[in-house]
């Protein structure tokens, strides 16, 4: 099929008759119907891929939680889109832009090589000891583990016997089966904010897991390093299995509780705990978490430290500073009966000693807690809870010796790893003290201890408990007791819950505090709240009793109490939750994929890099492709060739030419000539925008201030357009391109570029609006002062708002008609009345004059009850 301009000089080659009876004015129509079809579905693609860019861009800078399912969603929708783009480019201008796609190919592997997930390197060894591990080897046995190994080689504390179960390990039990694509399937567009399918695909996962026999040679490995460690301890043992996934315990995510350890393991059901750890990657907590905090699936490999099992006397876990203020000069410990479990899971209330950092022997505080029961190992494996018999059960843990030997310890550590440390311990009957877990501690800025003023005016519910993670948070509570709960927990609400179990770290990302009968300031959930820096006030005693569902609550965690309602004078000061995802791999990933996208370079037609060539992004592309199908659609405006019977003039009494292209049914038959009058017009969204634009005569461009009449020079000085001599696209016409149902509008003013589009048809299904406005002489910040006023306005009008820059994309659909009729006159309205004022918006208080005119304006004649 010729190019329209070819087919029309074509037309001029052949006798007049013999075209007159060659081609019909039917023919002429539907070839020109055939070309905007594919215009109009340029446009509306192209406005979804502006919107999927910014959508993008806005997650890149934002708040908000995003996952690799979101990143990979988004390209996907983009590549697809864009393709349609060129099609449809390449329909309007006959093939002339044949070498977009090859432009597109040298960009789309570009954004592919970001979103491959890459495979760490993680050496050979299926199978470690640990006196063979310090903290270099993270990559290959996990942080914990390493961590552990550097504590018991380097640093020479007791640290009980072991090996590791390494990443490679897991990735051949992965690669055995053949998992990883099925993984891969099942995770790539979950939802971490969909609890009940999130709680489905876990299970799916984990189940597949376990029910996944173990390569033989890996359980060979597993089995000879657990006959060694006999060997080594001289007799038949149990060991504890814990995760040390690549990424945990690291200083800026603790992955605290999120993975399963598995307490009092023997023989033979050393592979089955393996693959219950490793399983526990995809556990409803960790999924959550990886999410939360911006971790892509693949980099987390799952390593498993299997130590012989610690017959403890006491157990526990301490800080070597204070979390909530690294200038806090103390010492941080809790203990417990039996194996400090107890302590990390929140199940129990701990005792509380902090020590004096300048000399551990000094206890500035202690608090004993009641603790009438205890862990400890079962006769065969596992363990369980038994009682602690008599006085002993509110006697200390552990003596005033013992705390200063724990202290003394954590300065050591802390001195060797350069950082504050969070580091498990047990006492064993014997006196001997081992160290189990030592890891980065993070640290906030606000103080633990400071207590503040009580608020006057406001009720205490509870005053008690230990704040775990400082701030003022408030919501409607909203009490957890089962997995069940986690289901219908709201966004937005307050957790309470009798124990601060580890499982619960799901629900942060949707809780704005959270409050606790049990635990302590080191266990899981409060080192999980930290991180996500959510109040957090535990070891209340009574909160589940005094505290019910959707009661409105203040927690100030930072001064240890609970006011029922909301107390502003607090919450005037509560500091605003920042971003977890940023500087996450995840986030970096998107800003890798979208320096392939969103960057526009082409933003001058006239300009000689203006080409498909010249094409260095996705956002180049659009761009090019809209500027070309509009020249391709309208350039025969400036052709003699033009036919008559396609473009006629509107005759009417208003500002700037307008020019009407009738698809089918759009004017009254028989109209002959180069003009057009309204009153021939039967075109419904047009005449109902027609009406919004004549409503209220414009009265000229607003008086303009200094700093807005040379921020418009600066503006005209940067356009060729406005160059004596040069072809300039402020002399163009206004086309409306209508049919009896649709109509759409393609205005330029000035240095302002908008269109409307509307259709009305028969099912409410089909009715829409659109509408587009950029552009403006002024500088960015009155641009997008005058495209915020806009929004105000549509927004008043139920319009969808976005804004990108100085651009506005509205949208309103599924309507009535005559809903959509009253919000068209608004559209029309806005054309008219919206342009040059940016060059008088120089503050928001001339944006709120300018949107209290307009509205009154638009009330005279718009009827906002439809």
């Amino acid at each position: 099929m010729f190019g329209l301009k070819r087919f029309f000089k074509k037309l001029l080659k052949d006798d007049t008759q013999k075209v007159e009876q060659k081609f019909s004015v039917d023919t002429v129509r539907n070839t020109f119907t055939n070309r905007y079809l594919n215009f109009k579905t340029l446009l509306n693609t192209n406005n979804e891929v502006l919107e999927l860019i910014t959508d993008m861009e806005q997650a890149f800078s934002g708040n908000r939680t995003f996952g690799m399912s979101f990143i990979r969603t988004n390209c996907t929708a983009i590549s697809v889109n864009i393709y349609k783009i060129i099609d449809c480019l390449n329909e309007i201008a006959n093939d002339k832009y044949k070498v977009l796609p090859e432009v597109l190919e040298g960009i789309l592997p570009k954004i592919d090589r970001e979103l491959q997930q890459k495979k760490l390197e993680s050496g050979d060894e299926l199978v470690l000891p640990l006196e063979s591990v310090d903290k270099t080897m993270a990559d290959l046995v996990g942080a914990k583990m390493a961590n552990l190994g550097e504590v018991k080689n380097a640093v020479g504390l007791s640290v009980p016997e072991g090996f590791v179960i390494t990443a490679a390990a897991y990735e051949r039990f992965l690669e055995y089966a053949g998992l990883q694509d099925e993984i891969n399937r099942q995770t790539q567009s979950l939802d971490p904010a969909d609890i009940a399918r999130l709680h489905e695909t876990s299970s799916a996962i984990q189940n597949l897991i376990i029910n996944t026999p173990c390569p033989p040679e890996l359980e060979d490995a597993i089995m000879k390093a657990y006959t060694n460690l006999i060997k080594k301890t001289g007799h038949d043992i149990h060991v504890s299995m814990r995760s040390s996934a690549l990424g945990e315990d690291t200083k800026n995510a603790s992955f605290a509780g999120q993975y399963r350890s598995i307490l009092n393991v023997g023989r033979e059901n050393l592979i089955l705990s393996y693959k219950e750890i490793i399983a526990s990657k995809y556990s409803v907590p960790a999924i959550s978490y990886r999410s939360n905090r911006g971790f892509r699936d693949e980099d987390i490999i799952m390593s498993v430290g299997c130590m012989a099992m610690v017959e403890a006397k006491a157990g526990g876990v301490m800080y070597s500073a204070d979390p909530g203020n690294i200038r806090n000069e103390c010492i941080i410990i809790n203990a417990a009966w039996g194996l400090g479990k107890s302590v990390v899971d929140g199940s129990m209330a701990p005792d509380l000693f902090i020590l004096s950092k300048e000399n551990p022997k000094i206890i500035l505080k202690n608090k004993i807690s009641a603790k009438k029961q205890q862990l400890v190992p079962g006769v065969s494996e596992g363990i369980h809870l038994a009682d602690v018999a008599g006085e002993q059960a509110n006697n200390p843990a552990i003596t005033n010796e013992q705390s200063a030997l724990l202290g003394a310890l954590a300065l050591r550590l802390e001195k060797h790893f350069g950082d504050p440390q969070d580091i498990e311990w047990a006492f064993k009957p014997d006196g001997s003290v081992s160290i189990l877990q030592s890891r980065p501690l993070m640290v906030l800025g606000e103080k633990l201890t400071e207590i503040q003023t009580k608020v006057d005016s406001a009720t205490v519910i509870l005053s008690d408990g230990v704040t775990a993670s400082p701030g003022v948070a408030s919501g409607p509570a909203f009490v957890v007791e089962t997995t069940v709960d986690m289901l219908r927990f709201p966004s937005g609400a307050v957790l309470v819950t009798k124990n601060p179990l580890p499982q619960w770290a799901a629900l942060l990302n949707s809780a704005v505090a959270v409050i606790t009968d049990k635990g302590g300031v080191t266990g899981h959930l409060a080192a999980v709240a930290r991180e996500f820096k959510i109040p957090a006030l535990v070891g209340t005693s009574t909160a589940t009793k005094h505290i019910h569902n959707e009661d409105l609550v203040t927690v100030d965690a930072t001064g240890r109490t609970v006011y029922a309602g909301r107390a502003e004078s607090l919450l005037k000061k509560a500091v605003e939750k920042t971003s977890l995802i940023k500087g996450s791999p995840v986030h970096n990933t998107l800003g890798n994929v979208l320096k392939y996208i969103a960057p526009l370079n082409l933003t001058d037609p006239d300009a000689s890099n203006f080409t498909p060539e010249g094409c260095r992004t996705i956002h180049d592309i659009t761009r090019f492709a809209h500027e070309m199908s509009l020249q391709e659609l309208f350039g025969f405006k400036k052709d003699p060739s033009f036919p008559e019977h396609l473009a006629k003039r509107l005759v009417i009494d208003v500002p700037m030419q307008w020019w009407i292209i009738d698809l089918i049914g759009g004017c009254r038959e028989g109209i002959e000539g180069d003009t057009i009058k309204l009153k021939d017009i039967i075109s419904d969204p047009m005449l109902t925008l027609w009406e919004g634009i004549t409503a209220i005569p414009w009265k000229g461009p607003p008086p303009i201030d200094t700093k807005g009449f040379f921020s418009v020079m600066y503006g005209a000085t940067l356009d060729r357009s406005l160059v004596p001599g040069m072809p300039s696209r402020y002399n163009e016409r206004n086309y409306l391109i209508i049919s009896k149902n649709f109509c759409h509008l393609s205005s330029r003013f000035g240095f302002h570029f908008s269109t409307v589009e509307a259709f009305f048809g028969e099912k409410v299904a089909e009715n829409y609006i659109c509408f587009n406005f950029n552009g403006g002489a002024a500088d960015d910040a009155r641009r997008a002062r005058r495209a915020n006023l806009i929004k105000l306005i549509l927004e008043k009008f139920d319009f969808w708002v976005k804004i990108k820059g100085d651009t506005v994309f509205a949208r309103l659909e599924r309507q009535e008609i005559p809903f959509l009729k009253e919000r068209l006159k608004v559209l029309g309205h806005l054309v008219m009345h919206t342009r040059q004022l940016d060059m008088v918006l120089s503050n928001n208080g001339r944006v709120n004059k300018y949107l209290e005119e307009m509205l009154k304006e638009l009330s005279s004649f718009v009827d906002v009850a439809q």
